[in-house]
């Protein structure tokens, strides 16, 4: 892998941010496009009241960072003992969130000059989703001539080895795990992961994948993601405690975080959270998502939902290998991470 992929992402990921940086310097000339940025940059206080729009930006900012699925703590468990988690940590907020906002400075100036040349309102120009990429995109593509005609390919020929890398780093979060505590090779879990995979995903090219990814990624993201997010918060703000551990990423980062973290993981996120999942819920009760039969939701929706609650609860019954808290290497030094851990495995 490291001779293949991560290869040529050095090269295509840092191509992909300077075409984007391209395509948004483009966009903001376009005729129409401070529409767009007004719709982006004027904020619509009302919207702030309804928990469901905080319930999606929660997943989306999960989902965007990896966070509640598995990928930051297995990576993490790759690094070396010290360290800087915080700098780490900020660095990649920031720059995950800084590409976002370069993306949508460029997605809603595309939005605005679309709109502007169709004569109808941003909101009727493009839904969400799989649209903004391949109809927003090619628009500015479209505008740019010949130049557009040569970074429109390189475009998505970037986000395609994006959608690898990440799917690598999905892999590797299941992968990681079952080599650990069954003892099986990363070869023979990717490999199943990957054929059940491919299996699954065929469904997404019927005349019904739309909808289904449309219901799936909704109520993942939605609920899936956030419960596990919840769950997390709960672990580790009254079970691990959060002051052990900032205690310990304080004394070796950079950075210090305050005592403001451990009030954040304690009782903001877990109280937003749960009355935010409550309202999704009593919302998805009285007005079904999307309009979709209830049937429908039930069968892809909730059902998914259900099936990874009882497969995680199965598994984690399942005993480990030849796997004991003595196995690991301690000293003097590794004293807190040894306490920690013990904590965990309780």
């Amino acid at each position: 892998m490291k001779k293949g992929i991560e290869k040529i992402n050095k090269i295509l990921l840092p191509m992909l941010v300077i075409i984007m940086i391209i395509i948004a310097i483009r966009a903001v000339t376009l005729n129409g496009a401070s529409e767009g940025l007004n719709t982006l940059l004027t904020p619509d206080w009302s919207m702030v009241l309804k928990p469901s729009v905080w319930i999606s930006a929660y997943g989306q900012v999960f989902y965007s960072l990896s966070i509640a699925i598995g990928i930051m703590m297995t990576y993490s468990s790759y690094l070396p003992k010290k360290s800087d988690i915080n700098n780490s940590a900020f660095v990649t907020a920031f720059a995950n969130c800084g590409f976002e906002f370069l993306s949508a400075i460029a997605v809603f100036s595309i939005l605005g000059y679309m709109a502007t040349a169709q004569g109808v309102p941003i909101s009727e120009v493009v839904s969400s989703g799989v649209g903004l990429a391949f109809v927003a995109f090619p628009q500015i593509f479209s505008a740019m001539g010949p130049i557009g005609s040569f970074l429109g390919p390189l475009f998505f020929l970037c986000l395609i080895f994006a959608g690898i890398t990440s799917s690598v780093s999905l892999t590797e979060t299941v992968s990681a795990p079952f080599k650990e505590k069954f003892g099986w090779s990363r070869k023979k879990v990717v490999t199943c992961m990957c054929i059940i995979g491919a299996c699954m995903s065929t469904a997404f090219a019927t005349n019904a994948g739309l909808y289904l990814l449309d219901i799936m990624d909704a109520f993942i993201n939605n609920y899936g993601i956030v419960v596990v997010g919840l769950l997390e918060v709960i672990l580790i703000g009254w079970i691990v405690t959060p002051k052990s551990l900032r205690e310990h990423s304080n004394k070796i980062s950079y950075i210090k975080v305050g005592k403001w973290w451990d009030i954040s993981i304690k009782f903001i996120t877990p109280a937003i959270l749960i009355y935010m999942i409550l309202q999704n819920v009593i919302n998805e009760i009285s007005a079904h998502y999307g309009g979709y039969d209830l049937s429908n939701l039930i069968a892809y929706g909730w059902s998914v939902i259900g099936f990874g609650i009882i497969v995680s609860l199965i598994l984690s019954k399942k005993p480990w290998k030849d796997k004991k808290i003595e196995d690991y290497e301690e000293d003097e030094n590794d004293e807190e991470d040894r306490l920690i851990l013990e904590e965990i495995n309780k």
